[in-house]
């Protein structure tokens, strides 16, 4: 996909800033929909290696901002599990198809929107936070970052229920996943994510990804998210459906 084109341009700058606004804790998991979003214009390999750089750009603003208000205590319970869920995600991306990471990426955003609406959340609201809990979803989460940089519904549903304070919840969240995110530059790397192409669009797209966040630090506090909640969902559902659609194709009907 050329870098000027103007589709792509249009969906890259919306994917990324939708995931800065998330950075800042301004939409929560609907950041986990950049490289769906990208998906659409361009391979979900490619696009997963587009925006690591992005995402660990967006980490340094992310930590610095929260540096002072972290839950160390689940991040040494989910941080292990994490680390096998990275290398899980390494070792079976050689076996994946492209079609494959499309519709594992669809089912996950699909998942996300029946985590959304689900009382599920509200279950687990009072258990105690045990360590196999945590390494489970943990692991989850290492593993939906690796392969597509979705690991914000695995995190959430562990750590949410723990109702900690927005700015430890924030802080924690950045930390882990900054902390997931740089460990996955090594694998990116011999896998040839990080190639000199993607790292130009990588390059681009990271004064975008930063205004994001900026405007998400600024409008956390000032605006109602209500109906923009309303509209988004049903959006990424929508995106969640074609990418199933799109995946299956690939995976069952080799179209």
């Amino acid at each position: 996909m050329p870098i000027f084109d103007p589709y792509f341009v249009t969906v890259a700058v919306i994917a990324v800033l939708v995931v800065g606004l998330s950075k800042a804790g301004l939409l929560g998991s609907l950041g986990m929909v950049g490289v769906p979003l990208l998906s659409l214009v361009m391979p979900a390999r490619d696009a997963a290696g587009i925006m690591l750089p992005v995402l660990l750009a967006m980490d340094v603003i992310a930590v610095w901002t929260y540096r002072k208000e972290v839950d160390w205590r689940i991040l040494r319970i989910m941080l292990p599990g994490a680390a096998v869920g990275t290398l899980l995600g390494w070792a079976l991306w050689s076996v994946v198809s492209d079609a494959g990471v499309l519709l594992f990426v669809g089912v996950v955003t699909l998942l996300f929107i029946l985590d959304a609406l689900l009382p599920l959340r509200k279950k687990l609201e009072g258990l105690p936070p045990s360590r196999l809990w945590g390494n489970f979803w943990g692991g989850f989460a290492g593993f939906t970052s690796f392969i597509s940089h979705t690991g914000g519904p695995p995190f959430q549903i562990y750590v949410l229920p723990q109702r900690l304070t927005p700015a430890i919840y924030s802080g924690t969240s950045a930390f882990f996943f900054a902390i997931v995110n740089s460990a996955k530059l090594i694998p990116y790397f011999f896998l040839g994510q990080l190639n000199v192409h993607n790292l130009q669009l990588s390059a681009a797209l990271i004064p975008v990804g930063i205004i994001g966040v900026l405007a998400g630090v600024w409008l956390v506090r000032r605006i109602s998210m209500k109906w923009f909640y309303l509209i988004a969902y049903w959006l990424v559902f929508l995106l969640a459906l074609k990418l199933v659609w799109d995946g299956a194709r690939g995976v069952f009907w080799g179209l």
